[in-house]
This record gives structure tokens, sequence and C-alpha cells, in this order.
């Protein structure tokens, strides 16, 4: 009988990533199943998108469209449908065959981004709180994640303190806005000082754009506008959020030819290509008339405002967001607390005392008590799921004690 070969003699997972573990929406969305709750933790609609997009995709399958390898670079009716609405919304002349770059969603392009631009070493400075996926780009692209921290109540980007962050070793900037999680939208003055900085250190931006059309109140504001920016940054977005089909996929970038190039080179050794059928779908969607666009943020603002004020009458504290689907609240004025329970014990303790499912907001920071007592939820949903939730925070048991 063969003897056992010995354990390996270091952790198999890359030092980088220790720490990372199993992303908190996987487990609370795995709770909230175990317990029969209300899901506003993970940030997808409990509706598809338009129909017309749907059965576009379903035809693009049945006429045997996209589903073998499309082109690298993505589909070209889907690469000139992306340049279009750029122009449309923003002013923007992009060029479809060297400007444009599909990717795997989002969070693939932010990773190729990183992956292409960020050499070991390198600082990246990151808004936080930030998307938890950031921080495990950052460190597989071998980079030094440098914080900057948007403060309750207001969430605004502290200036003088992104300036205090950049080094002799600072690479790029990470922008997200609108911000998830706090629902933060950049103002044009924020932005301008942003891109003051970056041209004057000359520094990159990765810019996350993916809520662009979720805005109650203010603008937003392409950073790749502004002067000097076009040629230095990486602007991101996708179809996920905008057209409610988070399961596709669809994301791409946005760039100079120089800058789409250099992501495309990492992008084509994670996935490749993904989705033929979807970018079919997606080509069309972004076609939508602006009717529909006006619709997403004028559907999602009274189930926001709806959730604000049960939230509050619930005897959370909470700060209503500008943009995005999330809101941000602080635990410690409810009423049923008692000692110093934090936002990760809340949401692990919410499920099977109130059948609801929320997201502790302090994975999200560096800075732990900065996100220490801080939950989001997501609003996302139909207004009945909204209101079946707030009625169970208000009859949850354990009114005046939270047992962990």
């Amino acid at each position: 009988m063969e003897a056992p070969r010995p354990e390996p003699g270091r952790p198999l997972l890359n030092r980088d990533l220790s720490g990372l573990g199993t992303t908190i929406f996987s487990e609370m969305s795995e709770l909230a199943v175990a317990t029969g709750s209300v899901n506003l933790g993970q940030g997808f609609p409990d509706t598809d998108g338009p129909r017309e997009v749907a059965q576009a995709a379903a035809d693009a399958i049945l006429a045997g469209r996209g589903n073998q390898y499309p082109p690298g670079a993505g589909i070209p009716e889907l690469r000139q449908a992306v340049t279009a609405h750029q122009r449309r919304f923003y002013g923007l002349d992009l060029d479809p065959d060297s400007q444009v770059l599909v990717t795997t969603g989002a969070t693939e392009a932010v990773a190729a981004a990183l992956l292409a631009l960020v050499e070991p070493g390198d600082e990246v400075i990151a808004f936080e709180p930030y998307y938890d996926s950031y921080a495990a780009c950052i460190a597989m692209a071998g980079g030094v994640r440098v914080p900057v921290t948007l403060r309750a109540p207001s969430f605004r980007p502290d200036l003088d303190a992104l300036r205090a962050a950049v080094t002799s070793r600072t690479r790029l900037i990470l922008l997200n806005t609108p911000h998830n999680p706090t629902g933060t939208v950049f103002t044009r003055a924020e932005l301008a000082s942003i891109a003051e900085l970056a041209c004057e250190r000359d520094l990159l931006v990765i810019s996350d754009e993916v809520y662009e059309h979720m805005v109650f109140d203010g603008e937003h504001v392409p950073v790749c506008t502004l002067p000097g920016m076009a040629g230095r940054t990486a602007t991101i977005s996708s179809a996920a959020k905008t057209f409610s089909f988070t399961g596709w996929k669809i994301g791409w970038v946005t760039g100079t030819p120089a800058m789409v190039s250099a992501v495309r080179t990492t992008k084509q050794f994670l996935t490749y290509v993904s989705g033929g059928p979807f970018q079919y779908a997606i080509a069309g969607a972004l076609a939508l008339p602006d009717e529909y666009y006006r619709s997403v943020a004028a559907d999602l603002e009274p189930k926001r405002d709806l959730m604000c004020d049960g939230l509050a009458a619930a005897g959370f504290e909470v700060f209503r967001p500008a943009g995005t689907f999330f809101i941000s609240t602080d635990i410690r004025p409810l009423r049923r607390m008692t000692g110093d329970v934090t936002g990760v014990e809340f949401c692990r303790w919410l499920p099977g005392a109130a059948g609801v499912v929320a997201i502790p907001m302090r994975v999200f920071y560096d800075d732990a008590e900065a996100g220490r007592y801080l939950v989001r939820f997501a609003f996302c949903k139909r207004k009945e799921v909204l209101t079946e939730a707030l009625t169970r925070l208000v009859a949850a048991p354990g009114q005046h004690q939270i047992t962990v």
C-alpha cells in the first residue's frame, strides 16, 4: 500500500488572498434560504427585466446566434450599441472597434483592469466602504489597497484625505459612483477635484459606473468627460443593474484604444468570451427609448422612500441614498438593542428573529470602527416584498434584547 503523501509545507491559498474567505453575499443568501427570510442582502431584483429583451435572448439562442464563441472583444452589435449609449447620454464619441471591450459583467471588468494596470507593490486608492470584490481584485493584481473613508452620515468624499493618501507609489484611483453601498452620488465638483489630482500626479482611474441610471438626487457625471481624464480612465458599466438581468453577466469597458487594449490583454486569459446570445439581447436593450431609462430611477425612488421611512419607524438611523438601490443604516438607536452589538452580529441574529436578511457593512471597510454598526438593505424588490420585510422588522420577537 502506498504511503500517504505529506501535506503541503505552506498554506494552499495565496497569502495575498488569505482572510477574504467566502463572500458575505453567499453567506447571507444561504442564511436567507435556511430561515425563509426576506432577502434584502444581495443586490439582485426579484423580477426580470423587459420581456422583449428576454425574448431577444431566446430568439438568438434558437437562431444559433452566439451559441459558439463570439468575438473576443464582444459582438460588433453590442460594441456599437455601447458607443451609441455613451454618445446619447454623455456626448462621448467612441470607436466601437478599438474603444469598447465586452466583459463577463462589471466584476470581471474591474478584475481585468486592475490586473492590466497594476504592478506588484503599486498602491490603489479606493473609497471605502467598497464592494468586496475590489479588495480581492487589488490583491490578485499584487497591489496595495489604500482606503479613503466615506463617513456617515453624509458619506461625502474627503478630498483632503484623498490628496494625503497619494504617494510616489500610487498608481490609480478606483472610483465608484453612484456608490455601492452608501448610495452617494459624487458631485461634479468632487469629481473635478479628483480629476485635477489624477492629472497632477499622473494617476489612472478605474471608474465603476454600473448604477449610472439609478440617480434620484443630483446627476451622474462620468469622470472621463472631465478635462484631462479621457486618456487616463477605464470606464466600466454593465447590463445587470440597468436592465435587471444580473444572471446574464454582460459588462463592458470603454476608454482610449491603448487603455482598452491593455484591459483586453488580461481579460482574454480570464474568460476569453461569454454570454454570446445575451450580448445580442443587450445590444437591443441599450437602444430602448428614453422612457425606459427614466423609468429605472422612477420605479425605484418610491421604494427607496418606503424603505427609508419604514426603517426609521422601526428604529434605525437611516441615511437616505441619492442613488443605487441600497440603503445604509446605523443599528445603534434600536430600542431592542442592549450592549455593544455589532452590525455583523445583528445581521446574523436578524434572520432567525425577524425573517429578514441584510448585509453588515463592516465587511466593506478597512476602518473597522467606521463600519462597526452599519447595515445595508437592498430595495430592488417588489413593493409587497419590501412591505412584508418592514412588517417583520417591526414585529420581530426580542424587541428589547438581541441574543448573539
